[in-house]
């Protein structure tokens, strides 16, 4: 299927507006070669001679010869940065968690994706598994790091039985290959108990260590078992007790790659220190924060804004009786947050621990907290406004996993729902009621 680069806007008095070039119209091509993605556009319009063909909505071809010795930008917004499809991933890992979703969700999110250019424009993680020459080649041409990939083993033969994809042992040469092109990586393990723990995981952390510093970090994340697993490899699930030992494991690692290399490299997500009922560390354990999308010190980081926030002038409650939802791992931390906030306000808030019956399995994260789930353990609660974390909803709409809305929230519990910030400074702010 042929990808086009649709013209959203152009900018008011740019190179693009000067040639009339307009919404709708199509980029067919810059100096000969065909553009897939906004990096190719990017890319070849940075010259300073350009030779640009624009197919018009009547179908007529106009080619601009222009001459850009400043590098200034065209001016040319698009529909979407790919402009395109994402590209499906071919693996069938043994973990994946859209093989554990229900029937009859919305269907994007039965998609799978593993495409290069998602992993730098939002962060994707990639296995690698479904790149072609030419994509690892654009990378490294047009410079596009950090590339974040998704390892979970370094052992070639257990990649292979994790990913069920005989290409998948080839990770290191992958790595290795970035590496000697000077790209900027992140990694990331998906924890599956009794696979890929235990020996394989220092294996693991010590052979991608040493593309320090260009491989700048790796996070360990916890598998997510839901209850739709009938059919599926089977796995158990970690213990409190697993949580702890792979916890001492792992900071007996930091130690050593902090006197090695400076840095402790790896890191585990908030999970483990939750389920291991540990303190989640401190603000400057995390050093730069390098993986905090991907669950890791999203705590601490929000803990210390949070803090500092109540550290401020007092602000004024403009608050009303006020509820804050959250799934059951982080209800602890959220309500010693609330806890501390009541010591300097007089506020009405209580926090709701809501248990996850749509996923059911191990599943006790606020962000896949669905609708249904909120409003079946909260009917009949008093309050006049609900707090959730934003991270419930679908990016782009207030959406939840389960297609309800937020009106639609609002109207079974009869109250207002205000969405909350990752950000320790915005849930101090909403619950205080400065929405």
């Amino acid at each position: 299927m042929k990808n086009f680069a649709v013209v959203k806007s152009v900018d008011e008095g740019s190179i693009a507006e000067e040639l009339g070039i307009a919404p709708g119209d199509i980029i067919s091509s810059i100096n000969g070669s065909e553009i897939e993605d906004y990096f190719d556009y990017k890319f070849l319009s940075a010259d300073s001679e350009i030779e640009l063909c624009v197919t018009k909505e009547d179908g007529s071809e106009c080619i601009f010869e222009i001459y850009n010795e400043d590098a200034e930008d065209l001016g040319i917004n698009f529909e979407g940065m790919l402009f395109g499809h994402a590209k499906r991933c071919a693996n069938k890992c043994i973990f994946c968690f859209i093989d554990q979703l229900p029937q009859g969700m919305r269907e994007s999110l039965y998609f799978k994706d593993d495409d290069s250019r998602l992993s730098f424009l939002y962060g994707n993680y990639l296995t690698l598994t479904n790149m072609k020459d030419e994509d690892v080649n654009k990378i490294i041409r047009y410079r596009i790091s950090p590339v974040n990939i998704s390892v979970h083993t370094t052992n070639p033969e257990l990649r292979e039985k994790m990913l069920k994809n005989k290409n998948a042992g080839k990770i290191l040469s992958q790595i290795k290959h970035f590496y000697e092109n000077g790209i900027a990586m992140n990694f990331q393990i998906v924890l599956v108990k009794n696979v890929n723990d235990g020996d394989e995981l220092i294996r693991s952390i010590e052979e991608l260590s040493e593309f320090y510093p260009l491989g700048g970090s790796l996070s360990v994340v916890p598998v997510g078992l839901t209850r739709y697993r009938e059919g599926l490899f089977e796995i158990e699930p970690f213990t409190k007790e697993d949580f702890e030992k792979i916890i001492d494991m792992v900071e007996k690692k930091q130690a050593e790659l902090l006197k090695k290399h400076g840095t402790r490299f790896v890191y585990l997500s908030d999970e483990f220190y939750l389920n291991a009922d540990r303190e989640i560390p401190d603000f400057d354990y995390y050093e730069d924060f390098p993986q905090i999308e991907n669950g890791v010190g999203m705590l601490a980081s929000f803990k210390e804004e949070f803090l500092n926030a109540l550290q401020e002038e007092k602000k004024v409650a403009k608050t009303g009786k006020t509820a804050i939802a959250t799934g059951e791992i982080a209800y602890n931390f959220i309500l010693g947050l609330v806890e501390k906030l009541k010591m300097s306000y007089n506020i009405d808030a209580s926090v709701y621990k809501i248990k996850n019956n749509f996923f059911g399995g191990k599943v006790s994260v606020s962000g896949l907290l669905t609708g249904s789930d909120l409003i079946n353990q909260l009917k009949g609660e008093n309050f006049d406004r609900l707090l959730i974390t934003k991270s419930m909803l679908k990016a782009d709409c207030d959406v939840f996993l389960d297609d309800m809305t937020i009106e639609m929230l609002e109207k079974e519990l009869d109250c207002r729902v205000v969405t909350v910030l990752n950000d320790g400074y915005d849930f101090l702010n909403k619950v205080l009621g400065e929405e």
